[in-house]
């Protein structure tokens, strides 16, 4: 009887060990998750208070009773910002795309031909990892110069088609699915295109899909490059039109209307990333098999 009672006690005891360890868990997520996410509530309060009431404040409020949404019509007529948005979309697409065709190949390559130096090659390959970007976008600045594509969507784009980083990562996917597979479609006569589209891409579909999201939100914050190869407005992209906003004053006047351009710019991002999130940390996570 007494060890029965002594079993229960230690049962509660552990019972209350473990709930007092994910409360205090929990608190902890809580006060860092409203940390994390201040930034982006004071980022849309600010936008929807006027600007009389914005510089009139001593002592910020963190609450406002006279929302406005004058300071998104400001955004959209003190810049183009329509037509960024639009130059930033087909830079998105097309460099993604692009980027997509080149990596799916390359990865291919290092994961599953034969050829002499290969191992040579991809450990060179990944020294490019080691390169500063500025020396990258200096080469790159040159190259694009002397080709005559400044002011071009061609100049935005041929930079960005590749990253040494998605192509490891899908590689080490790739090489991660059984030889067998291989052996047994070409013993079946299918081509090495043909067994890359319809056996590696399905199955490493979570990783292609993460590489996809994670372009796409480089491309849409990209501002150095397209900052440095573009002078004409008509080729501006959203990072751009931000700049162009502070450039002309209005951003140090009226940070309410620059606020509002930029909740503009972060919501397509932000649900992209809440859409697709799961998918993100599957491709991230997992290999290029189950089990």
């Amino acid at each position: 009887m007494e060890k029965q009672i002594n079993y229960t006690r230690l049962k509660r005891s552990a019972t209350f060990r473990s709930r007092l360890g994910k409360a205090v868990i929990y608190l902890l997520l809580t006060l860092w998750a409203l940390i994390v996410l201040f930034p982006f509530y004071w980022m849309v309060l600010t936008s929807v208070k006027t600007y009389s009431q914005y510089s009139s404040e001593s002592v910020p409020s963190f609450f406002t009773l006279t929302p406005t949404v004058e300071n998104y019509v400001t955004a959209f007529t003190a810049v183009p910002l329509a037509k960024y948005f639009a130059n930033t979309l087909i830079f998105t697409l097309a460099t993604t795309a692009v980027m997509l065709v080149v990596t799916t190949l390359a990865a291919f390559g290092f994961a599953r031909l034969n050829f002499r130096g290969k191992e040579l090659a991809f450990t060179l390959f990944l020294a490019l990892m080691m390169i500063p970007n500025e020396l990258v976008i200096i080469t790159n600045f040159i190259t694009i110069t002397n080709l005559n594509l400044r002011n071009t969507f061609l100049g935005l784009i041929l930079p960005s088609i590749a990253s040494v980083f998605y192509i490891y990562l899908l590689r080490e996917n790739f090489a991660q699915v059984p030889d067998e597979l291989y052996y047994a479609a070409k013993v079946d006569g299918t081509s090495d295109m043909k067994y890359l589209l319809k056996v590696l891409v399905p199955i490493c579909r979570p990783t292609l899909i993460t590489i996809t999201i994670l372009k796409i939100i480089e491309c849409w914050n990209s501002y150095v490059w397209p900052r440095l190869i573009t002078d004409d407005p008509q080729y501006y992209l959203v990072s751009n039109g931000i700049q162009e906003i502070r450039e002309n004053g209005f951003g140090r006047e009226n940070i309410p209307a620059m606020m509002a351009a930029v909740v503009v710019i972060s919501a397509p991002l932000i649900v992209l990333f809440l859409i697709f999130r799961r998918k993100i940390m599957a491709g991230v996570a997992r290999g290029g098999t189950k089990g």
